[in-house]
C-alpha cells in the first residue's frame, strides 16, 4: 500500500526551512518529493480563477442563445449550489484529516476499492489532459481574432512551451503566476459585472436605461429541441450540463493537498468560501451576461453560427458594442486570452500531480515519481506536454471544431471523476463511524453529510446517463462518442483494474484510517502546535489591520 510508503517519509528541512513551509522532502529511498511551497492565497486563487476560463467568456454565449437568461442562471445554481458545494466540503473534510501526497485517489483506494481509485485517478487524468487541450484551442482561436493568416498551430506551440516552462521551474513560481493571472481574472470579471450594472442604470453613451429589458417578450426562457414546457426543461438542462464544464470542483485543492502549506487549515477554509465564490463569480457572472446581451440578439445568433473567434463570439463584447462603447472588443479577447492561457497553465498542473499521485499509488510506471530539486514531478509534466500535441489538430481543422470536441471529452470525464469522488466520501463516512471516530476529532467536518453526498451521487449519476441525450435522435456519431466516452473509460478502468489486481470491495471497518497520519502530523506540526484555531489567531493578532483584511478576503 503507498500509505505504508509514507511511514519512511523524512523530512530534510532545516527549523528555518520549516518556518517556512519550503523544505525538499525524500522517502526512504532518498527520492525527491513534491514539497508544501502552495501558500493559503496561492490555493485560494487556483481553486477560483483556475477554472474561469474561455467557456465562462465566449462559449455561454451558445447556451444564453438556446436557453435564455433565466435558463441560464437557475441551470448554474442548480449545478453549483447542489452538486459543486457540497462534494468540495465533503472533500475537504476527507483531505484534511490526511493531506497526502497520495491525493483524493489513494484515499479511494484505502475507502471504498482499489479499482475505484485507479479508476478515478486515470480518469481524473484523462479530463485534465484534454482541458489543457482545450485551453491551447481556445488561444489559437483567440487570436486568430486579430491575425487569421497565421496557422493556429504556431500559437499552441508558443503556449504550450511558455506552460511547460512555468511548471518545470518550481511550484511556489507556478503559484505566484498563477495567483497573479487569476486576480487579473477575478478583477475583469467583477468590472464586467460593474459595467453591466452601470449601463443597465442608463450609464452608457446612448443613455438607455434598459434594464431588464433583454429579459421581456418571453425571452427569458427558450425551448430548445421541442416545444413548450418540455423543451424549456430541455434548454435548462443543457445549461445545467455546460454548468458541469466551466464550474471547477475540488480537484485543484484535492491535487495540490500535497504540496499546500498548513493544510488542515487552508483546505477547509478554501472549501468553506466556495458558496461566496459560486455565487459572487458564476452565478452573478451569467446573470449579468443575460443582462447586458439579448439571447436572440443576431449579432450573437450569427457569430455563434459563423463560429467567429475570440471576443467577436462574446456576449460580453455583443452587449458592449450595442451600446455604443468603442475600445473594448480588443482589450477583451486580450483577457480571453490571458483566461486560456491560464487554464492551461493550472490544468497541466492539475494533471502531472495526478499521474504523480497515480505512481505514488503503484498504479502508473515508477519512472513519474521522479521530482526535480524544487520538487517538481519533471516526467510527469513532459508527460502530460507530449500526449497535448493533439492539440496540433488545429492545424488541419477549424480551430472552434476541435475546441469543442475537447469540450465534450472534458466535461464528460469531470462529471465521472467528481460523481466517483463522492463515493469515495461515502466510504469514508462509513469508514470513521464503523471504527468509532470521534467526529470531533476531525479538523473539519462537512455540514448536513452524509446526506449531501447521496444527493449529489445522485445528481451525478443522472447527468453521467443523460449527457448526451441529444446525440440519439437525429443519431450523430461524433456528438456521441465524445459525450460518452469519458463514461466508457472509467468504468473500462475499474474492471481494467478489478480483473488485473482481483481487488476487493474494503469493509468500512477493515479501511485504512492510519498509514501516513503520523507523519503528516508531524510534518505539520509546527503551523499546528497550540492548536490550529490558536496560532490563526495569534498569526493574526500580528498584522496590521489592512493585512487581516486581506486574509480574510483571501
Amino acid at each position: 500500500m503507498s500509505g505504508e510508503k509514507e511511514l519512511g517519509l523524512r523530512s530534510s528541512q532545516s527549523d528555518q526551512d520549516a518556518a517556512a513551509g519550503t523544505a525538499v522532502f525524500t522517502t526512504s529511498e532518498g527520492v525527491l518529493e513534491t514539497k508544501r511551497g502552495l501558500s493559503p492565497r496561492h490555493v485560494q486563487l487556483m481553486a477560483i480563477g483556475g477554472s474561469i476560463g474561455v467557456g465562462l467568456w465566449v462559449g455561454v454565449g451558445g447556451v444564453l442563445s438556446k436557453a435564455g437568461p433565466l435558463s441560464l442562471v437557475l441551470g448554474y445554481m442548480f449545478w453549483g449550489l447542489l452538486f459543486v458545494w457540497p462534494l468540495n466540503l465533503c472533500v475537504a473534510e476527507m483531505c484534511a484529516y490526511l493531506p497526502i501526497r497520495g491525493s483524493i485517489f489513494e484515499l479511494a483506494s484505502r475507502y471504498v476499492d482499489p479499482a475505484l481509485g485507479f479508476a478515478m485517478g486515470w480518469t481524473y487524468f484523462f479530463a485534465g489532459t484534454m482541458l489543457v487541450c482545450v485551453e491551447y484551442s481556445a488561444v489559437s482561436t483567440v487570436i486568430q481574432y486579430w491575425n487569421a493568416d497565421i496557422n493556429p498551430a504556431a500559437w499552441i506551440a508558443l503556449a504550450m512551451v511558455s506552460c511547460v516552462a512555468v511548471n518545470v521551474i518550481a511550484v511556489k513560481f507556478y503559484g505566484e503566476s498563477e495567483f497573479i493571472m487569476a486576480s487579473f481574472k477575478v478583477i475583469l470579471l467583477f468590472g464586467l459585472c460593474f459595467l453591466t450594472l452601470i449601463t443597465m442604470s442608463g450609464g452608457n453613451p446612448r443613455h438607455d436605461a434598459y434594464g431588464f429589458r433583454n429579459w421581456g417578450n418571453g425571452d427569458f426562457m427558450h425551448p430548445y429541441y421541442t416545444t413548450g414546457s418540455t423543451g424549456r426543461f430541455l434548454a435548462w438542462w443543457e445549461v445545467v450540463i455546460y454548468a458541469a464544464f466551466t464550474i471547477a470542483g475540488p480537484d485543484m485543492i484535492a491535487l495540490a493537498a500535497g504540496e499546500i502549506q498548513n493544510p488542515r487549515r487552508t483546505i477547509p477554509r478554501v472549501a468553506k468560501l466556495v458558496f461566496y465564490r459560486l455565487v459572487g463569480f458564476y452565478v452573478v457572472g451569467v446573470l449579468c451576461v443575460g443582462i447586458i446581451c439579448s439571447s436572440t440578439d443576431p449579432g450573437l445568433l450569427g457569430a455563434i453560427k459563423s463560429g467567429e473567434p475570440g471576443a467577436g463570439a462574446s456576449p460580453w463584447v455583443i452587449g458592449i458594442k450595442n451600446l455604443g462603447i468603442e475600445g473594448l472588443p480588443s482589450v477583451i479577447n486580450a483577457a480571453i486570452l490571458l483566461s486560456g492561457w491560464s487554464c492551461g497553465n493550472a490544468y497541466l498542473y492539475s494533471a502531472s500531480r495526478t499521474l504523480y499521485g497515480l505512481a505514488k499509488d503503484g498504479q502508473a510506471p515508477k519512472i513519474f515519481l521522479k521530482c526535480t530539486k524544487a520538487g517538481v514531478p519533471i516526467w510527469c509534466v513532459l508527460a502530460v506536454s507530449l500526449i497535448t500535441c493533439i492539440s496540433f489538430l488545429v492545424a488541419d481543422n477549424n480551430s472552434s471544431e476541435v475546441f469543442f470536441w475537447f469540450v465534450d471529452l472534458t466535461t464528460t470525464a469531470l462529471i465521472m471523476t467528481y460523481t466517483m469522488m463522492y463515493i469515495a466520501y461515502v466510504g469514508w463516512y462509513r469508514a470513521r463511524t464503523a471504527q468509532g471516530m470521534d467526529p470531533a476529532s476531525l479538523p473539519y467536518r462537512a455540514p448536513w453529510a452524509p446526506y449531501t453526498a447521496y444527493g449529489g451521487l445522485s445528481l451525478g449519476v443522472l447527468l453521467l446517463i443523460f449527457v448526451g441525450w441529444n446525440s440519439f435522435v437525429p443519431w450523430d456519431t461524433r456528438d456521441f462518442v465524445t459525450n460518452y466516452f469519458g463514461v466508457a473509460w472509467g468504468v473500462f478502468m475499474f474492471v481494467l483494474w478489478k480483473v488485473l489486481k482481483k481487488t476487493k470491495m474494503v469493509s468500512p471497518a477493515e479501511a485504512d484510517l492510519i498509514s501516513g497520519k503520523a507523519e503528516i502530523d508531524e510534518e505539520c506540526r509546527h503551523w499546528e502546535e497550540g492548536g490550529i484555531e490558536e496560532n490563526e489567531k495569534k498569526r493574526l493578532a500580528q498584522m496590521s489591520f489592512v493585512r487581516r483584511c486581506w486574509e480574510r478576503i483571501w
